[in-house]
């Protein structure tokens, strides 16, 4: 019997697997728990449609962070800090500060998260910042630090 899977099934398959199984486990113990669907040809189609839609999503995601990407070449971000001698932070800017200038200075907002800052930036100058965009996909722009006065 065909049947495809709502939930992941451990040495069965993927939840949106369309797998072939025995009659008597598919009637006894796939569907009463709801763990799969019997593999009718609407079934078949809805599937076939959801993961057209997925794939469809996924290369939209990965367009727009290409565009961003190319964008960020040219982007340098601007922040102030109070410093100390020889232009030494107090304190240091973080993936935080830095995706809240990006955003209000370049209307590009992307989560903290995805800034590859492991200590943040402590030092007054100019450094350049990686973000991971997407699986594959990173952008680089140069975040410009200057003394609070």
């Amino acid at each position: 019997m065909k049947v495809i899977l709502t939930q992941d099934v451990k040495g069965q398959g993927k939840k949106g697997d369309l797998i072939n199984v025995s009659d008597g486990y598919a009637r006894n113990f796939l569907l009463p728990k709801g763990v799969a669907i019997e593999a009718s040809k609407q079934a078949i189609n809805d599937l076939e449609g959801k993961k057209g839609a997925e794939a469809y999503r996924k290369n939209l995601e990965e367009e727009k962070a290409k565009n961003i990407a190319e964008r960020m070449k040219d982007i340098v971000v601007n922040l102030q800090a109070k410093a100390g001698a020889g232009g030494k932070l107090f304190g240091s800017i973080t993936s935080k500060d830095v995706a809240e200038a990006l955003k209000a200075q370049y209307n590009i907002d992307i989560d903290k998260r995805k800034f590859e800052l492991k200590d943040g930036i402590k030092t007054c100058g100019e450094t350049e910042v990686t973000v991971r965009l997407y699986p594959q996909i990173t952008g680089k722009f140069k975040v410009y630090v200057t003394e609070q006065k």
